[in-house]
């Protein structure tokens, strides 16, 4: 056989001659019990092994085939129990997957707290980041912040300005959207000439995430927003940074959410935990 050509099955004979005939009298005589089936079921695996094996040997032999260990030699998850339910608490990737993380570029930023940590798109699958793997920016690191002292305000061109704890924000509707966040930075390290090896350093500020929380207009609708004078809403983070960005108040109004998931569970502290802006 060629070796461009693709071999062909084979059919095998059953091995229906594996009983002796003074086993199959003694059955015709005294019939069966459980030590005879369990005979029988021994010596047909026996004969079954020994057919296949036969045909496996003989085909290797006429092709010149050399069989694949990681198939002849059965490993050892293969033969051996695995670890029990529950043994890690929480999921974590398979030990042969560890080198995929986010990863800091070298001397990007004085300051590791004002720093981005990259997002390696290079080995990941489809339109969602994993939690773990999502990009870091932030202007003065991040904070295990406690939900319980966490308040959200909401003030300014509003009949009825409020503050809400994380319980209140967790008790209003919800809506859960797929949403890419992206650094304005993003594609930065290429602006001046090609110094990455790879599309993490290029594209990594950047993550798909399916994002649940509260839509921004129920909640400024709650407090009674004035339409006709409200142009802008200025949105403050609680980090020391001080952190503001200004938003168009149509666009406020139309899909942005105060989320406080991400892919199914708490939003990250890396990313903004407990609350954030989408």
């Amino acid at each position: 056989m060629s070796s461009n050509q693709t071999p062909r099955g084979r059919l095998l004979r059953a091995p229906e001659s594996f009983l002796d005939q003074s086993f199959v009298k003694d059955v015709n005589k005294n019939g069966f019990n459980e030590e005879r089936r369990s005979w029988m079921r021994r010596a047909f695996g026996a004969a079954a092994a020994t057919v296949a094996g036969s045909a496996l040997v003989s085909r290797a032999q006429a092709e010149g085939f050399v069989g694949d260990p990681n198939i002849l030699e059965l490993p050892p998850w293969s033969t051996s129990l695995g670890l029990p339910v529950a043994h890690r608490g929480y999921g974590m990737p398979a030990q042969y997957e560890m080198n995929l993380m986010r990863r800091e570029s070298p001397g990007l930023a004085s300051v590791a707290q004002a720093s981005v940590a990259f997002t390696p798109l290079q080995g990941m699958f489809g339109i969602i980041t994993a939690s773990g793997l999502h990009f870091e920016r932030h202007h003065q690191g991040w904070v295990e912040i406690d939900p319980s002292r966490h308040r959200l305000m909401v003030m300014g061109l509003v009949k009825n300005p409020k503050v809400y704890t994380m319980d209140d924000l967790m008790r209003l509707p919800s809506v859960s959207r797929i949403h890419f966040i992206e650094c304005g930075a993003n594609t930065a390290m290429e602006w001046g000439n090609v110094a990455v090896p790879t599309v993490q350093y290029t594209h990594g500020m950047l993550a798909g995430n399916e994002y649940t929380g509260v839509l921004l207009s129920t909640l400024l609708d709650d407090c009674g927003i004035d339409r006709k004078q409200a142009r802008y809403l200025l949105a403050e983070g609680a980090d020391g940074s001080g952190m503001t960005r200004t938003i168009d108040i149509d666009r406020a109004l139309d899909d942005a959410m105060v989320a406080y998931g991400s892919n199914g569970e708490m939003i990250r502290p890396e990313n903004g935990y407990p609350l954030r802006l989408v």
